[in-house]
């Protein structure tokens, strides 16, 4: 397209179907360009790689955090791993002192208990007839 065509066609807004694409420009270093619409271009550039920068540095500090976020969780695991091995240990330990020192002298309480019930039972029944007796006793005192 010469410049005469491009001038027409935009002035005449005629030739609808024909379009041309923003990345098929005519640009040649050595023409003549307008300054202002080379600092403008210079600014959208500069302005587009501060954004992109910017996003990808944000992209690489929420990788960051994650990274942080995973060693933390790591770190974690491994203490509470560590707890749960420790408390196993000493769960095993109680039980086995449970088993060889406190069960036996449960086993001896509850035994002592039922002799000491039977003990009783047999105090019961030693004043009962200690009662029936001292009745006899007095009824015989009495005759």
């Amino acid at each position: 397209m010469s410049e005469e065509d491009v001038a027409k066609w935009a002035k005449d807004g005629q030739n609808k179907e024909l379009f041309m694409s923003p990345s098929c420009s005519s640009f040649e270093m050595l023409d003549p360009h307008d300054p202002v619409i080379s600092r403008l271009a210079t600014q959208l550039f500069k302005k587009t790689n501060d954004y992109l920068q910017g996003e990808m540095a944000a992209g690489q500090d929420h990788y960051n955090l994650l990274e942080e976020i995973n060693r933390l969780a790591i770190t974690k695991y491994a203490d509470l791993k560590n707890l749960t091995i420790n408390l196993s240990k000493t769960l095993n330990e109680y039980n086995e002192m449970y088993n060889s020192q406190i069960k036996p002298l449960l086993l001896q309480i509850d035994q002592i208990d039922a002799q000491v019930s039977q003990f009783e039972a047999n105090a019961y029944r030693l004043d009962s007839y200690t009662k029936q007796l001292k009745a006899r006793f007095k009824e015989l005192e009495e005759k």
